[in-house]
């Protein structure tokens, strides 16, 4: 059939029929509704390469972060200890066990307060004033003085305006509940908590538990007796800007010197020397 033996519409349908045929890749030739599936394809293709791709990287960072934050952590931990075994090794000559090295457990942490922490090792490098230990809990956090986001992204701080150790009075303790205070959520009454300074180490019993609202600061008015109190935000698991505060009384019960602990310590290590099976 020629040209000008078509009619109007075959002409209309023959030229419409032509402008759909387009070449594959290989020079084969393919209709436009092939050609829109071919795209699609590939735009799916190209997709799932960027996700996959996305995915590897964020798996490095995260990974990074954890290594980082705990090698920060037991740098930080250390230099407490090493200026807590020069305080008493200046009293006294023996050789002191140092307790350095200690790692911190992310597995209840926030992949927010994880990369956080990191950051701020990365920036602050003031030596602890205490560290605080919950043995039940497997809690050992050094204590910084004030409550900003980069002392509570590297530890605990110490609420301004309580008592120290040492002082009569109320200390006050905060930390993240997506952090280093996740564990509070199984503490007890009768637990025990610690906190060491360079010179002296006082044992503190949990006689009270409470959730209050975050204008309620009466919760570190002083007590009867020296006292600690721990800080942080509640419900644990709440996604967001956490309503409530999860508050936590202790008693003091026991001050020791530090090189008295330090002595204690090394006198077990003589006495109970470490088994080797030959």
């Amino acid at each position: 059939m020629t040209g000008a033996s078509m009619t109007p519409l075959a002409k209309l349908l023959w030229v419409t029929c032509m402008r759909s045929r387009i070449s594959r890749p290989g020079g084969e030739s393919m209709t436009l509704p092939d050609r829109k599936a071919w795209m699609r394809k590939r735009t799916l293709q190209f997709f799932q390469h960027l996700l996959l791709v996305t995915g590897v990287i964020l798996l490095a960072i995260y990974a990074l972060v954890l290594i980082h934050r705990s090698v920060s952590s037991r740098l930080a931990l250390r230099a407490f200890d090493q200026a807590q075994a020069a305080a008493t090794t200046s009293e006294d000559s023996s050789t002191i066990q140092l307790q350095g090295d200690e790692k911190v457990d992310f597995s209840l942490w926030s992949e927010k307060r994880i990369r956080e922490y990191k950051e701020s090792l990365v920036i602050e490098k003031r030596l602890p004033w205490a560290v605080l230990s919950i043995e039940k809990l497997n809690i050992r956090v050094p204590v910084f003085d004030g409550t900003d986001d980069l002392v509570l992204n590297r530890g605990v701080g110490w609420i301004i305006g309580t008592a120290k150790s040492g002082e009569a009075g109320n200390i006050g303790i905060a930390g993240h509940r997506d952090g280093f205070f996740r564990g509070l959520k199984d503490i007890a009454l009768g637990d025990v908590v610690e906190l060491m300074t360079l010179k002296e180490q006082a044992t503190y019993l949990v006689d009270q538990i409470e959730i209050v609202g975050p204008e309620n600061v009466e919760v570190l008015q002083p007590r009867g007796s020296p006292s600690l109190t721990l800080v942080t935000c509640y419900p644990f698991y709440f996604i967001g800007d956490a309503p409530q505060r999860f508050i936590v009384h202790a008693t003091l019960k026991r001050t020791v010197a530090t090189i008295q602990v330090q002595r204690s310590s090394m006198l077990k290590q003589v006495n109970n020397p470490p088994n080797h099976k030959e």
